[in-house]
């Protein structure tokens, strides 16, 4: 069967963009894949950075802040081991 989104004749008009994503995602189902979707803390915002700022000096008033701190630098690179 010929891809929806390729297709270009004289007679046919274009596809619409809800067309496209409608064939994009079929052709990715196909492959074994699901669309998945979340949403996440906008890192760029200064609200977030202001919490990031205000936790990060919690816990480095921690007592546990030199071990939680050498516990992230011993996982912080993926090993084959």
């Amino acid at each position: 069967m010929a891809d929806p989104a390729k297709r270009k004749t004289k007679q046919s008009r274009p596809l619409s963009s809800r067309e496209k994503v409608r064939a994009f995602r079929a052709r990715k189902r196909a492959l074994g894949m699901r669309l998945v979707q979340m949403w996440v803390p906008d890192t760029s915002s200064a609200k977030f950075r202001a919490e990031a700022r205000r936790q990060c000096l919690i816990a480095n008033q921690s007592p546990h802040a030199e071990d939680d701190q050498a516990f992230i630098d011993s996982i912080q690179e993926f090993t084959t081991e």
